[in-house]
């Protein structure tokens, strides 16, 4: 699993663009800047951030570059404190403990703090503003003395209401001697130009740059969004600070035309460009970018020594930053760096590389690292229900599947998963000629749903699902897929003989000569729920289950196959040698068994007792 939070490591080759900014903020030479870092959500606007304070950090310790961060989320204010007051609090909050830190313009920060606070205080309500400007206690207080003024008069005054009465009145003239001095002469123009020069003067006096990081900005409701921006206007442009602000600017123009309601496009352009001097936008991933991140995310969750992590990180970024020369990162570049990758981590590697095409042009995800990252972690969600319900999925036919569910036509995906369940073997058959065709190169003509550049392209996709059991890959699935319910296809009473499969699945004999009657569309069904319960077993010696399976595959050839199937594809490692004489005589058993014998998981005990079974001839060559 991969957690959604911003990094620092660097998986996308940004790390040449974060330079840039950097150098850029550096060059400044104290000359206050602002940057704008765009793009559009999940893009790696926030790890682009990480990767810029990165940069700056390492540079802070000589004496012509010293910086200070400070690190402004709008969107967790949201809802809970007026966003303008709370940027400027933070920023004057971290100038304050760097004074304190360096023993220097720690006078010029306590008057920067005093400063805000009335800034804080000038921001409580239009009223209350006005209020103040008169020397008079904010409204709302106002509004509380008014009130226990009126029950005083029509003598409703209880013991509580008297010592309200005495709390209200020192609350409103305490507010008023707190926030208006006696000789006050100021004005909100004056403040603010005071507030600005008092930042100045202790970035001055400090030594220091000031880098506001702002991110999340459009995740923000407009009225967020425009609080964070005037606020960010009205410390623009003061000397040794630097603004970076990442943000989607579609969205902020969108906030700027709700809150100034009228406004016509170009002015909307005007009010963003004039904050932002320096516009960068996150580059958007090509195939190589995609895969060279998909291959980056398994090789960071992988068992390898962390130093060799580092080592084929740095190696892919830069060889992404030589795809201009036609340099590729693919998994034989990777096994240019390491000859001895784990076989586990090879088969990630080549989905990966199989994938990453239809996940940089898929509309449902178009090389989107977020989306890319949800995407892998949905993956190994389901791979984890398979391990631990035994259903054996493969991790390419899920991986193959889960696209299309994320990417493809819904009404096409809904058609798929009809056939799937409506199928006898849990296959859709109608994908083979397709499959084969779109491999071959042929012309496809399909008709809607299925007119989807993506389709074809999917059909391309290794491995092939037309002739796949894919009722294993929708039980794992079914948070987007209803559960099959074929039992309700049966009759009442053949509804009463699968009940008595399921829950006494050792008698099953008893009841044969009654299943033999019944229709063999319903014996398939029947067999669907018997191989469903026994997709939970984890050890495959001869559990109660597997009698009622033998039974309906005696009765009817077809679930024999199926049956013969479903024992090829159990974990190797769940399969135990006592099953070998308990199926040894059927029909389908040959190819169970060779199947056992090729899979290295399977043990020796097993194996030998194939081999020895071969040996006596006691195994069926039908």
């Amino acid at each position: 699993m991969w957690t959604d939070h911003e990094t620092d490591q660097d998986f996308l080759n940004f790390g040449g663009v974060a330079r840039t900014v950097a150098e850029i903020i550096k060059q400044a030479h104290a000359c206050p800047i602002s940057i704008g870092v765009s793009g559009a959500w999940g893009v790696g606007k926030s790890s682009m951030i990480k990767l810029i304070h990165r940069e700056l950090s390492t540079c802070s310790t000589s004496e012509s570059n010293k910086f200070i961060f400070v690190e402004f989320n709008a969107w967790l204010y949201q809802g809970y404190d007026d966003a303008r007051a709370a940027l400027i609090e933070v920023v004057a909050s971290a100038l304050a403990k760097e004074a304190q830190d360096r023993k220097s313009g720690v006078e010029k920060t306590k008057d920067l703090l005093k400063r805000v606070n009335w800034f804080r205080a000038a921001k409580l309500t239009a009223g209350s503003a006005a209020a103040i400007a008169m020397g008079l206690p904010p409204l709302g207080l106002l509004d509380e003395v008014f009130t226990l003024g009126k029950k005083a008069v029509s003598g409703q005054l209880d013991k509580d209401d008297v010592d309200e009465i005495k709390t209200t009145t020192k609350e409103a003239v305490e507010s008023t001697s707190g926030l208006i001095k006696p000789k006050n002469t100021s004005s909100p123009p004056k403040e603010i130009h005071a507030l600005r020069k008092s930042f100045e003067e202790a970035l001055e006096e400090i030594g220091v740059t000031l880098v506001v990081l702002i991110d999340d900005l459009d995740r923000c409701l407009p009225e967020t969004t425009i609080s964070t921006l005037e606020a960010i206007r009205l410390l623009l442009f003061l000397k040794h600070t630097a603004f970076v602000i990442a943000a989607d600017d579609q969205m902020i123009k969108h906030a700027v035309k709700q809150h100034f309601k009228g406004v016509d496009d170009d002015l909307v352009t005007n009010y963003f460009d004039k904050l932002i001097q320096v516009p960068i936008r996150v580059p958007p991933l090509g195939t190589q970018e995609v895969r060279a991140y998909m291959m980056l995310l398994f090789i960071q969750n992988s068992s390898l020594d962390p130093q060799k992590k580092e080592m084929i990180r740095n190696q892919v970024c830069g060889q992404l930053g030589k795809t201009w020369q036609g340099k590729r990162v693919d998994l034989p570049f990777l096994r240019t760096l390491d000859s001895e990758l784990p076989d586990e981590l090879i088969a990630r590697l080549d989905a990966a590389d199989r994938l990453a095409p239809l996940m940089t042009s898929a509309t449902g995800i178009m090389g989107n690292p977020r989306l890319i990252k949800r995407f892998l972690n949905a993956l190994s969600i389901r791979m984890a229900m398979s391990h631990s319900q035994g259903v054996g999925v493969d991790e390419s036919v899920l991986a193959k599947m889960l696209l299309f569910e994320r990417c493809g036509d819904s009404k096409a995906y809904a058609a798929l998963i009809k056939s799937v369940t409506e199928s006898d073997q849990g296959t859709p058959g109608f994908l083979t000629d397709w499959e084969q065709r779109a491999i071959a190169g042929d012309e496809l003509n399909l008709k809607a749903p299925w007119d989807d550049p993506f389709i074809i392209e999917w059909l391309r996709l290794t491995p092939q699902l037309g002739m796949r059991d894919l009722r294993g890959v929708l039980y794992v699935s079914r948070e987007h897929v209803p559960l099959i319910t074929p039992a309700d296809r049966l009759t009442s009473e053949v509804a009463e003989l699968l009940t008595a499969l399921l829950e006494h699945p050792d008698m099953a004999r008893s009841i044969k000569d009654r299943l033999v009657s019944v229709p063999r569309p319903e014996i398939s069904v029947i067999m669907d729920c018997l191989l469903d319960r026994a997709r939970q077993i984890q050890e495959w010696g001869v559990p109660p289950i597997l009698e009622a399976c033998l039974v309906v595959a005696e009765i009817d050839p077809q679930q024999g196959q199926r049956l013969a199937g479903f024992l090829s594809d159990r974990p190797g490692i769940q399969v135990r040698a006592n099953i070998v004489p308990k199926i040894e005589d059927q029909s389908w058993a040959k190819s169970v068994f060779s199947a056992w014998e090729k899979d290295d998981e399977v043990s020796k005990p097993v194996k030998s007792a194939i081999k020895q079974r071969r040996k006596n001839g006691n195994i069926s060559i039908k």
